[in-house]
């Protein structure tokens, strides 16, 4: 008895030992991809606004796709890293305190990932409504709070300015979250086949 409970035991311990390693190969496949999406919706596909050096960006509607399916992690590191390669992309240094705001945007929409659960392929109305929350948080908490603090400490950057992009974006990047960010999982959802959806043969 004794050792056929430590077959079950090791052989659990495989399985989750499997998971664990596929999960992790899944999220540094998903930063990649995002940030590299991430960089070229941001630098290529980027609206200009009437605040200056503030852009409506496609690229957090990917992120928060994104950071709901794979975690805090993937969201950081791909608003992290995409966010640097734009700015590198321009020839100057990143701008380190958007970077960092680009960073705690992903981190935090992905903090509700496990509550989403998009993966299962359901994506109704309360899930719409969380996702809808989580985006609007991190954005004016991100844009309107770290960022234009960052800027002042980091850059000493005029108050009036930071506060106003911060605003501008924090607005701009909510909607774009929400809606296009919204229409992408429920494009994903559908592509999934709902437990119980599949006839017994």
């Amino acid at each position: 008895m004794l050792k056929k409970w430590i077959m079950v035991r090791l052989c659990a311990s495989c399985r989750g030992g499997e998971v664990m390693k596929n999960n992790s190969i899944k999220t540094v496949v998903a930063v990649g991809i995002g940030a590299a999406l991430f960089f070229v919706l941001g630098r290529f596909v980027a609206i200009p606004s009437p605040v200056p050096n503030t852009n409506i960006s496609l690229q957090y509607a990917v992120l928060a796709l994104l950071a709901a399916m794979y975690g805090p992690v993937a969201g950081g590191l791909i608003g992290f890293i995409g966010h640097a390669l734009i700015d590198l992309s321009w020839g100057g240094s990143p701008w380190w305190s958007w970077v960092i705001t680009s960073a705690f945007v992903g981190v935090v929409i992905g903090m509700f990932a496990k509550k989403l659960n998009v993966q299962e392929g359901v994506f109704d109305k309360t899930k719409t409504a969380i996702f809808a929350i989580a985006n609007v948080a991190a954005h004016v908490i991100g844009w309107v709070v770290v960022a234009p603090v960052l800027d002042i400490l980091i850059y000493a950057e005029p108050v009036k300015k930071v506060f106003a992009q911060g605003v501008f974006a924090a607005i701009s990047n909510s909607i774009t979250g929400v809606i296009v960010g919204g229409l992408l999982i429920v494009a994903y959802t559908k592509t999934i086949a709902k437990k119980g959806s599949l006839d017994r043969e």
